[in-house]
């Protein structure tokens, strides 16, 4: 099926454009589907808001204030997806595609113009070709499915993608996507082999029919600026049956900052099988000066092998850190992905197949309201810039403030930075999240926590990558730039270039000059969406 739409006659400005949209889907959708309560919702159907809060898993995206969709549909065929495009566009309705709805501002389930949420949660099917060594995942898996699978199938087959068990491949392999083995094998977007994509025409593309430039793109420099990926063909990596885990903590008192400061010395250069991540935040301790809190850093580290071979790796490289055996745990590949996603290793795996699991993660990202910001690190930090972090961190309650440190090194500095459009590699020592967490809902508690992350992001400056000051996609912040979305304003090269070079540097050159060739009326679009250069945005200015 292949669209044709001649989608800029002005509307009849009486009619609300989701019902000209919805009346488009009982006309075009394939006859044995039909517009039937298990593909479309309305505010008006009772599952609409269980539906749409199912995949928000962002707590300040959750109120009754945050904008809603007039519409939310959940294909089952790549068939149904074209129709919604080619619905979409004639009737001036943007589409947002939610995978796994963990996107740090919204953007896959909120908009301020008239929107069609595009689930593809029933577009989770794994399957695994041992013999090859690769993997077909639908875009609506999380990787917890895809985990889980693949430990059912081999003890010694992986895959190098995030730590949150429900987070969405669509978006985490499109923006890049990082994890636990990334110093091994790079992000998950460095080991896709294939996908499939719908583009704005509605023709379904593989890798061969869409042309390596836009097979590029869409592994990190963003999928839904481009179109709607309904798979990914992955090359699965090989681990040994055991691995050893650790975390330990250590706080003020217990010589941290001298530890981190060291750190950085370090961990971005220890043997490639070494992961050793920290996360540092404001803990109650009787233990601190004058009582109260201290600072805590956690040393939290995977290694591909068994615990023999990894003490005398640390023993060598980081004595002062006092890992002893008893504070390492051998381990499958599987088992560490429960131990990152905030699992204990004795729970049954099968926990993180579910979207919405009944044991919940200790990952305080899931439990609480949040705000993240994110840097790249390119020399050492000085004991005086710690200490003043630490001086801003115990300005939050325990536990609601966090920077979480993760090394690169190993494969991540052998790979081009315009191998993927994702450049961060070689020259940076680590990057660093910045995270305020908070209970209390509503705005007041919401900006007083944000306005906090601003001030610590400030203090940073010195510290961090510049020109540009650079950051990550899928740790997406508005607080660095947006284009114009729904005031019938195009999006300038300029105004796109001043948050697109600090996520993909130089590469955001490539990605717009992508975009306007495959997408060049900017019908798939969102506030931090690749621009199209000469476009109008396509379906009546919206």
């Amino acid at each position: 099926m292949i669209l044709s739409s001649n989608s800029c006659d002005a509307q009849s400005s009486h009619i609300p454009p989701q019902n000209d949209f919805l009346q488009c889907l009982s006309l075009h959708l394939p006859n044995n589907t039909g517009i039937s309560s298990s593909v479309v919702y309305t505010p008006n159907d009772a599952s609409y808001l269980s539906i749409l809060l199912s995949s928000v898993r962002s707590l300040r995206f959750r109120s009754s204030s945050t904008p809603r969709p007039q519409v939310i549909v959940t294909p089952f065929e790549e068939s149904q997806i074209q129709t919604i495009i080619l619905c979409a566009r004639e009737n001036g309705m943007q589409i947002r595609i939610r995978s796994g709805g963990h996107d740090y501002e919204g953007l896959s389930y909120t908009s301020q113009v008239p929107f069609v949420v595009l689930d593809l949660f029933n577009f989770s099917e794994v399957n695994i070709d041992v013999d090859q060594q690769t993997a077909w995942v639908g875009a609506g898996a999380i990787i917890g499915q895809l985990y889980y699978r693949i430990s059912q199938t081999s003890k010694t087959l992986a895959f190098p993608a995030g730590a949150c068990p429900t987070v969405g491949v669509g978006g985490l392999f499109s923006g890049g996507g990082y994890g636990p083995m990334l110093r091994k094998f790079g992000l998950a977007a460095d080991n896709i082999i294939d996908a499939r994509i719908i583009d704005v025409n509605g023709r379904i593309l593989d890798r061969k029919s869409m042309g390596e430039d836009l097979f590029w793109a869409i592994r990190g420099g963003g999928g839904s600026s481009f179109g709607v990926i309904t798979a990914w063909k992955l090359k699965l990596v090989t681990v040994p049956e055991t691995l050893t885990i650790f975390s330990v903590g250590r706080t003020l008192e217990q010589n941290a900052t001298q530890l981190v400061h060291k750190w950085q010395y370090i961990a971005p250069n220890l043997d490639e099988d070494i992961l050793l991540s920290i996360s540092i935040g404001p803990v109650n301790s009787s233990g601190a000066a004058g009582g109260g809190k201290t600072i805590q850093a956690n040393f939290n580290s995977v290694y591909l092998g068994g615990v023999d071979k990894l003490l005398p790796l640390l023993d060598q490289s980081f004595p002062e850190l006092g890992v002893r055996r008893e504070d390492c745990t051998e381990v499958s590949w599987m088992q560490s992905a429960l131990f990152f996603g905030g699992y204990s290793i004795q729970v049954s795996p099968e926990v993180v197949t579910s979207r919405n699991p009944e044991i919940r993660s200790a990952l305080p990202i899931t439990r609480y309201f949040f705000k993240a910001k994110l840097d790249y690190v390119q020399e050492p930090i000085s004991i005086e810039g710690f200490e003043g972090m630490w001086k801003l961190l115990l300005e939050r309650e325990a536990n609601m403030g966090e920077l979480l440190v993760v090394p690169y090194g190993g494969k991540m500095k052998e790979i081009s930075e315009t191998a993927l459009p994702f450049p961060h590699r070689a020259g940076n020592l680590y990057k660093i999240q910045q995270l305020a967490y908070w209970e209390e809902s509503g705005a007041v508690a919401s900006e007083r926590s944000i306005s906090w992350s601003r001030k610590l992001h400030d203090y940073m400056t010195p510290y961090v990558s510049k020109s540009p000051r650079a950051s990550y996609m899928n740790y997406r912040d508005l607080d660095l730039g947006v284009n114009n979305n729904g005031d019938g304003k195009t999006t300038s090269y300029a105004q796109a270039s001043v948050w697109g070079l600090k996520y993909f540097k130089n590469n955001f050159k490539r990605l717009v000059q992508i975009k306007t060739k495959v997408d060049p009326t900017n019908f798939f679009r969102n506030e931090q969406s690749i621009p199209s250069l000469y476009s109008k945005s396509s379906s009546k200015n919206t």
